[in-house]
């Protein structure tokens, strides 16, 4: 088992921050691993920070997702991810479009999202929308 976090931050504008990942060349939200010692919390600020130089200062919850779906580590070890998706409400910085974790970051239309975009991106949009409309927490 691992747990982590995955973020949403919007522009001004309604558009979707998405990185390019190095490992995969997938388009995907800003997103890892808990570290030992850290809190969720830390850890979707941390991520975000990491892969695109933007400082996220308020976040919200809107989903935990940690159903049966079971991936192959690099080293052939089966393991189930469970995370945490949270709206990032204010940040601030300039945006870094290559670290070391990944190779472009941009700002996208939800609607108009780049082939190659994961399909945890796009479940995450629409519980995010679900969740703004008035539903409840996300469990899944």
């Amino acid at each position: 088992m691992t747990v982590g976090a995955r973020a949403v931050l919007r522009d001004p504008d309604g558009r979707v921050l998405l990185i390019r990942r190095s490992d995969n060349g997938r388009w995907a939200l800003p997103a890892g691993t808990m570290e030992l010692g850290q809190n969720l919390h830390e850890c979707a600020v941390r991520e975000v920070y990491e892969e695109t130089g933007l400082t996220a200062h308020r976040i919200t919850p809107f989903a935990i997702y940690s159903g049966g779906h079971v991936t192959v580590s690099a080293y052939g070890h089966p393991y189930q991810h469970v995370s945490l998706a949270v709206r990032v409400d204010e940040w601030s910085g300039d945006l870094l479009r290559e670290t070391d974790e990944t190779t472009d970051a941009a700002f996208h239309m939800p609607g108009a999202l780049p082939d190659g975009t994961t399909h945890s991106v796009h479940a995450a949009l629409a519980d995010l929308a679900r969740f703004e409309a008035g539903a409840s927490f996300v469990l899944a």
